[in-house]
């Protein structure tokens, strides 16, 4: 009767401690992407989602617009004057079963893309410019989708 009562008391308390292992919050702006056993499962709603400690991990992925900033370029012209450029990344995860398994981090690999391609990209020739004393500004980029989709619905 006494190893019962022990085992019983065992088991809750693993109970106990295992209860908070088991029970996950997936934020309503985030999407869990659940592996058991280092295979994929599937995705995971926003809510209370309770998996098998020690044999599922969940990985929370934000599906938020991330502005990033990118850090200022240094640049020659073809008319040979140093200019420096800096720009701002905005990008979102709209998958996120490909953001985990496909790119390790997600936020340094976007990180890298312009830090990259910048240099070949944003050579500008502005010689003319500085011969007709005109100032000179590089074009800005408007960003490709309307920011109204930002808004709360109450507002």
């Amino acid at each position: 009767m006494e190893v019962l009562i022990f085992t019983l008391i065992a088991l809750a308390v693993v109970a106990l401690m295992g209860l908070p292992m088991a029970l996950k919050i997936v934020k309503q702006y985030e999407q869990g992407v659940l592996f058991r056993f280092g295979r994929l499962v599937g995705t995971r709603a926003p809510g209370l989602r309770v998996i098998v400690p020690f044999a599922d991990v969940l990985h929370r992925v934000s599906l938020r617009i991330v502005t990033m900033p990118i850090q200022s370029q240094g640049i020659i012209t073809r008319g040979n004057v140093s200019v420096d450029v800096s720009a701002v990344a905005y990008f979102r995860v709209v998958d996120a079963v490909k953001s985990v398994i496909a790119i390790e981090n997600v936020g340094a690999a976007i990180n890298q893309v312009p830090m990259a391609s910048g240099p070949r990209r944003n050579c500008y020739t502005i010689h003319r410019p500085l011969q007709l004393r005109q100032p000179f500004c590089f074009p800005q980029t408007r960003p490709e989708f309307d920011t109204r989709a930002w808004q709360h619905p109450g507002t």
